[in-house]
């Protein structure tokens, strides 16, 4: 059982990026994003619940989630990203098929990716 983040980096602001999250032996039906700056909690930042997306209201309009079933694989597309967007993201998945309105609680939540670092500064 592994999800493995991957694509964060350097960014400048305004500027994208494209985050991945792989799954290997474990359920993409519900996968959700968080975020977690320094010396701040974790942050939810979206989820996708088979073909139904979520998203917190900082993210909306500039963050999509999207799947490649036949990679099992999601995907967390940021466009226009601002400084206050600079935090380590996870991916999470879990085994069970949680209703939309518990998705922003990482403990609905069964395993987790290790995270990757996103930095958006000029």
């Amino acid at each position: 059982v592994q999800l493995q983040a991957s694509g964060g980096g350097l960014v400048q602001p305004g500027g994208s990026l494209r985050l991945s999250c792989a799954a290997s032996g474990v359920s993409t039906y519900v996968v959700g994003w968080f975020r977690q700056a320094p010396g701040k909690e974790r942050e939810y930042v979206g989820a996708i619940r088979w073909t139904m997306k979520y998203y917190t209201d900082s993210v909306r309009g500039r963050f999509t989630i999207s799947r490649d079933n036949a990679k099992n694989t999601v995907y967390l597309n940021m466009n226009n990203l601002k400084p206050e967007d600079t935090a380590v993201y996870y991916c999470a998945s879990t085994d069970g098929r949680p209703i939309s309105s518990v998705l922003p609680d990482p403990g609905t939540y069964d395993y987790w990716g290790q995270g990757t670092q996103v930095t958006v500064s000029s």
